[in-house]
């Protein structure tokens, strides 16, 4: 049987060209080597919060760090606390709480540090209602867009955007406790999630239930009231309704109205405070379902008063002119949660045998490899303000988790870290965590301290560690330029160039998926000099233009960095005309 991987068999190594396409320079020179007084500034950007790498947690289903917080007999007749849906074969998920608290996070932020991250993503802390939902249609094992018999562990369900859900919270532990106590022992940051477009289902319930369709202020007074009226039926004229417009968006949540003073006041003042409270990023959730104007003004009102304060987005749409529409100036100059390199990162890195069967009349099976994602980096002419601040990510809870083979899961890492933009990993992806399940079929499933404490030996997580503290210590794979070399459908070479006040430096990613060592030789843009490869720590003394030969084993990378000042002539003048057209 032909292997997968059978063209690299026929010719086991790769030689990237010596020389690329004649380029106008951006300043004369008429040496190989420049003069280090014609230095420019090399970067892909200079955001700081670029050099982080982000775990993402469903806070609910991560560690029960406090029993206390659990309120087991929380709802009385409609009761939260551990609502399973069961499926075929021992499947199962569930809709109620399960005791994950921030003590549970903070319990294990040397495991989030250690492997590799600086800050940590999680799902909204607000305060959510006390019993489930009993409107809408009830949700079973493996079903969507239904909410009937949920809670809102998840967050997102936010009865009062000031304040911390009685689940998450301890005694001795304030958001603000955690967010303080998160830098200062183990320095990872903290992302808050953030939603303007709804609060809490609002309305098909048989009775009107506590919460539910109401918003607090900062005091505890009701604002807003949706009254389990149908949006069209409400009357925004009264002051408690005027909160919501009167047409449906998502399922049967309340759709606020962003063009409402009162209400972008409300947001944007909860915003701040937990800011406050430590926040150092914000996630949007469900960012292109409000419109620009209101993340213009939200954002302008934001940094304001901090000015460097990092915001990415959720608009879930696989088109990247649509979704770079967020990422613009006028339009708030919101990053984006990259959906196009994730659908991409799937198909190569996921396990494509349902999609071959499929297709097994074809003579020619479509080939997912390096090259397709290429195609969704956008490193020149691109639709996105700056293609390096996205975010970028391949699953998280609102999607099947990736179905992929612990090699898929090594080499998605492997590409992840080292190709531009901000990497994201959803909590027990380090081991695999019940790959290919969707939100009600095992996406969101407890995660819990065990697994945490026995994931040390899982193979997955041994090569994410090593790569993830790879780009932690690298300032060339947190923010650099990326000039690709070479991409094929079991290989990738590129560089990865900073030359700022800050760093000096040259890093040459080499990838391999495939199931076959690879030799790799690069001499183009090679500079002289004495390169480390950072996970062997090999040495290599490079003439100028080199070559580099190596060999880079399967389901792996090596990330060569040479620590100097850029003074190839031909890299320079690539990398400054690639800057022009980003």
């Amino acid at each position: 049987m032909l292997k997968r991987y059978g063209l690299h068999l026929l010719a086991a190594s790769i030689t990237l060209a010596l020389t690329g396409c004649a380029q106008s320079p951006i300043t004369s020179a008429s040496e190989t080597e420049k003069d280090a007084d014609t230095t420019q500034v090399i970067r892909g950007t200079d955001n700081p919060f670029a050099k982080e790498a982000v775990y993402f947690v469903v806070t609910d289903r991560f560690v029960d760090g406090d029993p206390s917080n659990n309120h087991e007999d929380q709802g009385g007749e409609h009761p939260t606390w551990e609502l399973r849906l069961d499926g075929p074969d021992g499947q199962f998920a569930n809709v109620g709480y399960m005791g994950g608290d921030l003590q549970g996070v903070l319990n294990n932020g040397d495991y989030i540090s250690d492997l590799g991250f600086t800050a940590v993503w999680l799902t909204p802390v607000l305060d959510n209602p006390n019993q489930a939902f009993t409107g809408d249609e009830p949700i079973s094992y493996g079903g969507q867009f239904k909410d009937g018999g949920k809670t809102g562990y998840h967050g997102y369900w936010a009865t009062n955007f000031y304040k911390a859900d009685e689940h998450l919270i301890s005694d001795n532990l304030s958001y603000a406790d955690y967010t303080t106590a998160m830098r200062d022992q183990y320095g990872l940051k903290s992302v808050f999630d953030i939603v303007a477009n709804h609060g809490s289902p609002s309305y098909t319930m048989p009775e009107d239930q506590p919460g539910y369709g109401e918003l607090y202020d900062k005091e505890g007074k009701l604002v807003a009231d949706h009254k389990n009226l149908h949006p069209t039926d409400l009357d925004t004229d009264k002051p408690l309704q005027a909160f919501f417009h009167p047409y449906p968006d998502l399922a049967k949540l309340s759709n606020l109205n962003e063009h409402n003073p009162d209400v972008q006041d409300y947001l944007i003042d909860a915003y701040l405070y937990w800011i406050e409270q430590g926040a150092d990023a914000f996630r949007i959730d469900t960012i292109r379902h409000v419109s620009h104007d209101f993340w213009r003004t939200m954002s302008d009102r934001i940094r304001e008063q901090h000015p460097d304060f990092f915001m990415f987005g959720e608009s879930f749409v696989y088109d990247a002119n649509f979704i770079a529409q967020h990422t613009l100036p006028k339009n708030g100059g919101v990053s984006v949660l990259d959906f196009p390199m994730q659908k991409v990162m799937n198909q190569v890195f996921g396990d494509q045998s349902e999609a071959d069967s499929a297709s097994q009349e074809k003579a020619e099976p479509e080939k997912n490899g390096y090259e397709k994602l290429e195609e969704v980096l956008h490193l020149t002419h691109g639709p996105y303000a700056n293609p390096y601040e996205l975010t970028t990510f391949y699953d998280n809870h609102d999607m099947p988790r990736m179905q992929a083979s612990d090699e898929g899961f090594i080499n998605a890492h492997n590409w992840l870290f080292t190709a531009r933009g901000i990497p994201v990993v959803y909590q027990g992806s380090e081991i695999g965590f019940m790959r290919g399940t969707a939100e009600h079929a095992g996406n969101r499933n407890y995660l819990g301290q065990e697994a945490i404490d026995s994931a040390s030996e899982h193979e997955i997580y041994k090569s994410l560690k090593t790569i993830a503290n790879v780009r932690k210590q690298t300032p060339a794979l947190q923010r650099g330029l990326q000039l690709n070399l070479r991409f094929t459908e079991d290989t990738a070479a590129f560089y990865r160039v900073v030359q700022d006040d800050d760093a000096q430096q040259i890093a040459l990613v080499l990838l391999n998926k495939g199931d076959e060592s690879i030799d790799m030789s690069v001499s183009k843009w090679l500079q002289a000099g004495d390169w480390v490869e950072q996970l062997s720590e090999e040495r290599r003394s490079v003439a100028q233009n080199g070559p580099l030969k190596t060999t880079v084993l399967p389901d792996s990378v090596q990330v060569w960095v040479l620590d100097a000042p850029v003074t190839h002539s031909e890299l320079i003048d690539a990398a400054g005309q690639q800057m022009q057209r980003q």
